[in-house]
Formats: structure tokens, C-alpha cells, sequence
């Protein structure tokens, strides 16, 4: 036993792995790789690691400009960053949730609690019908009576909330959250994805509203709420991934951009630009983006040969304003918009979403702005840096009811990102699961990211996990099958 375990650590400290790309993705896949022995690369070709998660000085606060919080759910975040030594880190939004904004003839109002996806639970709950008013109400209540002809079928998320409840639910409601959370068209987002065994449920109890409060059984908490952050931001999970793996003797190289892969016999190569020797190894783990990973790939896994569908392209604008009018909160911890109210698609109130930002800022705020969905260009798309500013400043006031003159700020960045395409989005689930079985069928092969895993860390995280663990194991263990991923949401 003593031998064959020293023969499985020779073997492992003899296996040269490439990570292609230095998001989390590629840092988690890579710390997997790194813990077992293995002699780790990883190349990222943005000058900092990290892909979204980012941050910024802004008017002398170090910020989160890209993504600020992870969802809790299955915990396996949060696994991660005990396992990195930040469990005293981990913060918690305030509970005063966030408010919907550009709602015909009513405003602004919170958004409902109790719901999936902004299905309510109860049409007829003050805060639902404040939004929805009393006809939205009865059309929705209409569901209950409805014969269930088409009920568990439905695939497209809008064409059901229509179907069954009416336009306001879908516009006012469900709309808002998930070109907030997708930067996506409800009609565009399949349910069986987005909300897994809703339409189930909806066969059980006859009902999409009934369906909606089995799912939320004992839970009221409002849509989003349940997600953490770090203090200090996001980029010290980045920065504690990377020390790690530093620790490990792995290799994280910047500025390191991968202009085409090979594969001859057992041997991965990986060209990168201005550099005259390609770096090789016996594994790789591809987490650059969808785009990347397809050309890159292409002539080594014919397959993967193909245009990605367009992705959503988003600018986020930060800012620090002196603005006590904000010192209330008045729209709680953000804002969505009920689409083609604003020019911008949501706003956080990140000091009064989270202490540690409210700290920092020492009596300023923080404001977030996002523009940008899918299919619709940006706002910001053609200013400069100084109009975007003004731009998103202009929206601010008027999603949070609040003056806010030029005067007020003392600091903006913008961040420009190109979106993976929802892994909700209709016909999505199959395409990820054709491209599994593909890089399945390639030895020493494991691609990873969230056009795979979906967005999110929570999503990622655990995906990265499990892909490298499934080529770490074929690879030392040579006798081992390589099972085929074909559930897309995994």
C-alpha cells in the first residue's frame, strides 16, 4: 500500500497541468490540481487575475466594481472561502431589500417578498397588488380557475407568467428581475433552468401562484437576500486564491495571453503571445470565455468549432457621492427597473447595502449603476468615461427620488463586461450539455467557467470542482472512466 501510494504522488508531482485563464474558474480548477501535487500554470491574459470579480480606487475607497457578493446557496462558496481562511470576512446585506422603480402610474414601490423569480405567492398581498393594482390583481387570481390544459409544459418563463397570470405580473414583476439578474428577456429564459421544479409543482397543486408558494414554503425573504460578501470586497478571495496557490508552487502569470492550443500525442500546448516557447503539459483546463474557449479549441476539438450566440454586454458605473439626501436610504439597498423606464437596468445603494462599505466611505455613498442587457446596448455605449458619469449620476436621481447635482460626486469608474449567455436561456441547457460530452471524449481535457456552469459564483465554484476532479482522477488513476456531464445546470 506504502508503494502504490508513493508511486500515486510521484505520478501526481510528474503531471504538468494548464490552466487557460485566471478567473475563478481557472483559480479554483487550478487550486484543485495544485493540492494533490500536481505542477500547475495558470495564464490570464488581463493584466490582474480575477476575470469579474474587480476592483477599483474610487475617490480613495478600494471598491468591488464588478461582481460585489455570492449566493449562498449549497454553501460550497462559502466552503471555499473557510478553506482560505476569510470565514471572518464573510458579511451579510441589510434586510431592508430592494425597491422596484418606473412602475406606470404608481412609481416606485419595495420589491413584493415570497416570490420566485418576482412570482408572487399572492396576487392579492398589499405589496404585490401596490405594484401590480387591483386588475393585475383579479388577472393573476384568475390563475386558481384556470382548467391546467397546459399545465408542467411550458418551457419559456414569460409565455407562462403571461399565460397564467397576465401582462403586469410579467411586466412589472417578473420582468425587472430577470433582466436584472439574466440581462435577459423572461420570454428568452427557460423556467425548468431558472426555477427548477416549478413546473412540477405547478402540476401538483394545479397553479402557477400555488406552485410558486410550495417552493417558498416557510421562507419570506426578499429576492436576492440570500447572498453574503466579504469585507474588504470580493478581491480578497482572488487575492487569498492566488497566495494559496503560490504556496502550492503553482504558477499564476498575467499579461500571459494564450493565442492558439495544440495537442500532439499526450502533450497540450499552449502558445502564448510574444513568447517564443509554448508551454506544455499533460493536462488542460480551459477557463477562458465562450468565445476564447471555441477558437482556441477548435482545431483540436473540431466540436467545440462553432460562433457563440451574441452575449449580453454590460458598463457598470461606481460612484462616490457627498449626498446626505441618501443618508435615509430612501430605496432601501437598490433598485431594478420595470424595462424602458430607465436607461439603466438597476442600481445598488452599496452603502447602505453593506457595513463595511458604509465604513469605508466614512459619511459618503456608494452608488452602482448598470447598464446594459441583452440585445440592448448599453446607454453608456459611445461616452467617454466623464458622460457616463454624468449619465449614471442623472439615472441615480431619478431611480432613487433623490437630487443628486454634478456637485455631489466626488469619484466615478466604469467597468465594461461581456456577459456569458444565462444558462437559463432556452435551449441553452442542451447546448452546454452537447459541449460536456465533447470535452468528455477528449483526453486530459476539462473546460470550465460560467458559460458552462452558469453565472454566479455559486455556480462556478462548485463546477470548477468537479471538473477538475474529474480529469485529475483519469489522470492519475489511468484505468478510471471519465463520466459524461449532461446536466447543464450542475
Amino acid at each position: 500500500m506504502t508503494q502504490e501510494f508513493d508511486e500515486l504522488v510521484s505520478h501526481a508531482h510528474d503531471t504538468r497541468v494548464v490552466v487557460v485563464g485566471g478567473g475563478i474558474a481557472g483559480l479554483v480548477a487550478a487550486l484543485e490540481c495544485a493540492k494533490v501535487g500536481m505542477r500547475v500554470t495558470v495564464l490570464d491574459g488581463a493584466d490582474r487575475p480575477g476575470g469579474a470579480i474587480r476592483t477599483a480606487e474610487v475617490a480613495g475607497i478600494r471598491l468591488d466594481t464588478g461582481a460585489e457578493s455570492y449566493a449562498t446557496r449549497g454553501g460550497t462558496v462559502r466552503d471555499l472561502i473557510e478553506e482560505l481562511g476569510l470565514a471572518d470576512r464573510i458579511t451579510t446585506p441589510d434586510a431592508a431589500g430592494a425597491w422596484l422603480v418606473g412602475i406606470p402610474g404608481v412609481g416606485a414601490a419595495p420589491l413584493p417578498t415570497g416570490g420566485v423569480l418576482g412570482i408572487p405567492a399572492n396576487p392579492w398581498a398589499p405589496d404585490v397588488r401596490r405594484i401590480i393594482g387591483w386588475t393585475g390583481a383579479w388577472r393573476a387570481y384568475l390563475d386558481r380557475l384556470r382548467p391546467p390544459l397546459t399545465i408542467g409544459h411550458e418551457h419559456s418563463l414569460g409565455r407562462l407568467v403571461r399565460t397564467r397570470l397576465g401582462a403586469k405580473v410579467l411586466d412589472r414583476l417578473v420582468s425587472p428581475v430577470t433582466t436584472g439578474v439574466y440581462s435577459a428577456r423572461p420570454e428568452d429564459i427557460d423556467a425548468d433552468v431558472a426555477a427548477p421544479g416549478l413546473n412540477n409543482a405547478l402540476t401538483r397543486t394545479g397553479s402557477l401562484t400555488g406552485a410558486v408558494a410550495q417552493m417558498r414554503s416557510g421562507s419570506g425573504s426578499r429576492p436576492g437576500s440570500a447572498v453574503e460578501g466579504l469585507a474588504g470586497g470580493m478581491s480578497t478571495l482572488v487575492d487569498a486564491l492566488v497566495a494559496r496557490l503560490q504556496e502550492l508552487d503553482a504558477t499564476v502569470t498575467t499579461g500571459a495571453e494564450v493565442i492558439a492550443v495544440s495537442r500532439e500525442g499526450g502533450t497540450w500546448r499552449a502558445a502564448v503571445a510574444h513568447e517564443e516557447t509554448d508551454v506544455e503539459a499533460d493536462l488542460l483546463i480551459m477557463a477562458a470565455p465562450e468565445d476564447t474557449a471555441r477558437r482556441l479549441l477548435a482545431g483540436t476539438v473540431p466540436g467545440l468549432a462553432r460562433e457563440p450566440r451574441p452575449a449580453p454586454v454590460v458598463e457598470v458605473v461606481t460612484m462616490v457621492l457627498d449626498a446626505p439626501a441618501l443618508h435615509a436610504a430612501p430605496r432601501g439597498t437598490g433598485v431594478l427597473t420595470v424595462p424602458g423606464a430607465f436607461r439603466a437596468k438597476a442600481l445598488t445603494h452599496s452603502t447602505a447595502k453593506w457595513s463595511w462599505v458604509a465604513d469605508a466611505a466614512d459619511g459618503r455613498h456608494v452608488v452602482r449603476v448598470s447598464f446594459g442587457a441583452q440585445g440592448e446596448p448599453p446607454a453608456t455605449e459611445g461616452l467617454d468615461d466623464t458622460a457616463a458619469a454624468a449619465l449614471a449620476l442623472a439615472e441615480a436621481s431619478a431611480m432613487l427620488g433623490v437630487e443628486l447635482e454634478l456637485r455631489a460626486l466626488r469619484g466615478a469608474v466604469r467597468e465594461r463586461y461581456t456577459q456569458s449567455q444565462p444558462g437559463a436561456a432556452l435551449g441553452r441547457a442542451a447546448e452546454v450539455a452537447e459541449v460536456r460530452r465533447t470535452v468528455a471524449a477528449t483526453p486530459g481535457l476539462a473546460v470550465v467557467g460560467a458559460w458552462l456552469a452558469g453565472a454566479g459564483l455559486a455556480q462556478v465554484v462548485p463546477d470548477a470542482r468537479r471538473e477538475s476532479d474529474r480529469i485529475r482522477r483519469a489522470a492519475l488513476f489511468e484505468n478510471a472512466t471519465e463520466p459524461v456531464e449532461g446536466d447543464a445546470t450542475a
